[in-house]
């Protein structure tokens, strides 16, 4: 009858650790990672891991989320500065930077924006200039640190960028992104912007699915990078390290260059 009771006990304790260990982690991602982030999930469980829960949206929003008491393991942020904040507090490990981008101007045909003719045709009031939302969005500030920049090619210029920009995406009443579609590229093709500041690899997707949209670098005298950050939030799984470890290791970096980032 012991011998009974003890073998249903291990059995018992065996699936509570099955299913345990079954648990996906959960990761808050930026939402300019939400096709790596897709593959890395992917690549990781067919290589024996564990499986991914992402939430994808703006980094500020979702660090504001952790600070509330989110349930989150991973954090992947657009920037370094929200990890940071967290693993400053106690509330995250440390921060490692997995992937960089660039601002790249997404645009109509219309608007005859190139390289060379960004900034003049930014400034032209009659075009439509529209960012993500700093704070919320580190995209935003991107943004508006090159509308600094700008100031100093065009005295006056960073002022008036930053009053005409339209910030359309990021925010809390921002339209929520579509699960299948680029929002940046629905905004410029339906004529909410003429051109649009965003990462260079939300730009490119974009473009993808909607070919008469135009993909312009930033000049080399506005050009602003952005660093990405990955952490391990305070109490979390193992299995949340172990995600973080495979997306730094050689394989994880090989699918992030794939998708258009460049690595640190």
């Amino acid at each position: 009858m012991i011998s009974a009771l003890r073998i249903a006990c291990a059995a018992a304790a065996i699936a509570v650790s099955a299913s345990v260990a079954a648990e996906p982690v959960r990761l808050y991602a930026a939402g300019s990672l939400r096709s790596v982030m897709t593959d890395l999930g992917r690549a990781w469980t067919a290589g024996g891991g564990g499986t991914i829960a992402p939430e994808f949206g703006p980094s500020g929003t979702l660090r504001d989320r952790i600070v509330a008491g989110a349930d989150a393991q991973v954090f992947a942020s657009a920037n370094m500065e929200h990890p940071r904040s967290l693993a400053e507090k106690g509330r995250a490990g440390p921060v490692s930077l997995f992937a960089r981008n660039q601002l790249c101007a997404l645009s109509t045909r219309e608007a005859r924006v190139t390289t060379d003719t960004l900034l003049e045709r930014m400034l032209d009031p009659a075009v439509k200039v529209g960012t993500s939302t700093p704070k919320a969005d580190p995209s935003g500030d991107y943004a508006f640190l090159l509308f600094e920049k700008a100031d100093k090619l065009v005295p006056g210029a960073g002022a008036a960028l930053a009053a005409k920009a339209l910030k359309l995406t990021g925010g809390p009443d921002s339209p929520k992104p579509p699960p299948d579609r680029s929002l940046y590229g629905m905004l410029v093709a339906g004529g909410q912007a003429d051109v649009f500041l965003t990462y260079c690899t939300n730009a490119i997707v974009a473009q993808r699915e909607s070919p008469s949209l135009v993909v312009s670098q930033v000049p080399p005298s506005l050009a602003v990078g952005a660093d990405y950050g990955i952490t391990v939030i305070a109490g979390a799984p193992a299995d949340a390290a172990k995600f973080v470890a495979f997306v730094l290791s050689p394989e994880g970096l090989r699918i992030i260059a794939t998708h258009g980032f460049a690595l640190p």
